[in-house]
């Protein structure tokens, strides 16, 4: 039987795809950062889903180390995976002056390391068939971003090496990047939203609509899919608005708050 492996499986948009995905009857790795909520997560699973095959395994993806000891788990029961759900990310919003070493790491460890590392131990432990390798990127990786600088420049690197490893596993594995903006999960980023006005509004979507799209994406291979109506607008806006135009409205905007990871 081959597993689906979920990150940020606790999260609101992690948790949207576990709860598709069970819903599918579909075997289930899952994992984050809090072993204790993995395991309260799994077993409100096995309760509702008594046949569902559900795994979990916290991982803390910053660390090389800890991913090791996620996949020595796999190999050690076997497992096999059919598709990577990498929902994990760190989104700290403030000017770059203001980061520290340690938040500077762990947002590019989580965000671009982690995604890379797992994509290549999910490929090397795929079972039979043309597996799925999915990638959450951001909205925020189409152009540069001031107060969030870090944050879109590591999903423009996911979504990047994304791309390229499509034509490197074709045939033997698909492989989708999409980018969604805002997803209300947390009351942070609900509070984020507010403050970015127009913007916020019409790009933030609910988790179990991005879920279902991403899913629906990888399963088409697209190579990459902007989620959302109005997001595909915007993203199409861009792509004509000078680059020193759209710096200026951003910075305005995502400067008016700021949020550490959490």
């Amino acid at each position: 039987m081959n597993y689906t492996l979920i990150t940020g499986a606790c999260g609101g948009l992690g948790g949207a795809f576990v709860r598709l995905l069970a819903e599918r009857g579909e075997a289930l790795f899952i994992t984050g950062r809090s072993g204790e909520k993995l395991s309260a997560l799994a077993q409100s699973l096995k309760e509702k889903f008594p046949e569902l095959p559900v795994e979990c395994c916290p991982c803390d993806l910053a660390d090389s180390g800890s991913r090791q000891a996620l996949f020595a788990y796999a190999d050690a029961r076997g497992i096999a995976f059919s598709r990577l759900v990498y929902v994990a990310g760190v989104d700290i919003q403030k000017a770059a002056e203001k980061y520290t070493e340690e938040k500077i790491v762990l947002q590019a460890r989580v965000n671009l390391e982690g995604a890379v590392s797992l994509a290549r131990g999910v490929f090397a432990r795929r079972g039979e068939g043309v597996c799925e390798l999915l990638a959450v990127g951001s909205m925020s990786a189409s152009c540069p971003m001031p107060y969030f600088a870090l944050y879109s420049a590591t999903k423009k690197g996911l979504e990047q090496f994304w791309v390229a490893l499509r034509t490197e596993v074709k045939g033997r594995a698909k492989a989708t990047v999409v980018l969604p903006g805002g997803i209300p999960t947390r009351e942070d980023i609900v509070e984020n939203i507010r403050t970015h006005g127009w913007f916020g509004r019409v790009s933030a979507l609910p988790p179990e609509k991005v879920a279902r799209a991403a899913l629906k994406a990888v399963s088409r291979n697209r190579r990459k899919t902007v989620i959302g109506f109005w997001n595909k607008i915007l993203y199409g806006l861009e792509c004509v608005t000078p680059l020193s135009l759209r710096l200026r409205v951003i910075a305005k905007i995502w400067g008016r708050t700021e949020k550490d990871a959490f």
